[in-house]
């Protein structure tokens, strides 16, 4: 019996400098966009502020949690940190629901009573906010873990809602429309809470040990029974540690007795096949015919 162990690293550290990039960018518009919703007394820029804000908390813990992910194993941790990614990619989720139900609470009652917002201030505020969170999300624009896409999608969001948002000022300052203002609010509201909703799924799929989407266990499957010398697999489990670092374990039964050196050259062979199909870490178990598995779940 035999295991073989194929490790997939990663050593670039570019989301880490793009979280950071984008918790200076958010945080110091904040403080701007907090003033200028004040001065201007739109409930739009300020339910957004408010909910920036809390992108900046989330943000600064998606910073934080994002360098954490890149320390390697320890005798806390056997597969590393990576998955302190996501947890910071739930908390920022979470900031996101609980600001956009705060949002809901203050723009409803302006549906019902409109109040006139200077929306002069709105478009010049409009123009630094999609300046500020456009440079950000070009930042973000090449990540791939699952904490930089919910970062990203915070900035995103951002972006559409200031163009919303100069869109239903400059309308404003030509016609006398001021629900305009707080329908902005209540439509970018829902749009996050859609977005925020489809990436909790995903990352409570990862929590769950869930087969990656990205990954066909069907077509894995398949490939195994493929080869000459298996038989019959079992036991065989693909999960992610944080929405890209993939992992599979799997017992193989053996038709035939094979050298050592034979086994290895096996094993490499189906590591590298299992790394095209977009498996990064591979545990092999081989078996032979006779030998019976005691694992419950062979």
């Amino acid at each position: 019996m035999s295991k073989g162990h194929h490790h997939g690293h990663n050593h670039n550290h570019n989301d880490v400098k793009n979280i950071k990039v984008a918790f200076l960018l958010n945080f110091t518009f904040t403080i701007i966009e907090i003033i200028g919703g004040i001065l201007t007394n739109s409930v739009a820029i300020l339910s957004d502020a408010l909910h920036d804000l809390g992108d900046s908390l989330s943000l600064a813990l998606a910073w934080y949690f994002q360098k954490l992910s890149k320390k390697g194993r320890d005798k806390s941790f056997s597969y590393g940190y990576k998955r302190f990614s996501l947890l910071g990619a739930i908390i920022n989720s979470v900031v996101l629901l609980a600001g956009s139900t705060y949002i809901l609470t203050e723009a409803i009652p302006r549906l019902i009573s409109p109040q006139a917002a200077n929306a002069k201030g709105m478009v010049l505020l409009a123009i630094l906010g999609i300046i500020a969170n456009g440079a950000a999300v070009l930042r973000l624009k090449r990540g791939d873990s699952i904490n930089e896409k919910v970062v990203s999608l915070h900035l995103m969001e951002d972006l559409f809602g200031w163009v919303a948002v100069m869109i239903g000022a400059i309308i404003m300052y030509f016609f006398d429309v001021p629900i305009i203002d707080p329908i902005l609010s209540v439509l970018i509201t829902v749009y996050v809470l859609l977005n925020v909703f489809k990436n909790l799924k995903q990352s409570f799929n990862i929590i769950l040990q869930g087969i990656p989407i990205e990954i066909d266990s069907e077509e894995i499957t398949s490939y195994l029974l493929s080869i000459n010398k298996v038989s019959e697999i079992h036991d065989l489990h693909i999960w992610t540690m944080d929405g890209k670092f993939n992992i599979l374990t799997v017992h193989l039964v053996l038709n035939t007795n094979m050298p050592f050196d034979a086994i290895n050259l096996l094993k490499k062979e189906i590591r590298d096949k299992l790394s095209i199909l977009g498996i990064n870490h591979s545990t092999i178990e081989f078996e032979s015919e006779a030998e019976k598995c005691l694992l419950e779940e062979c």
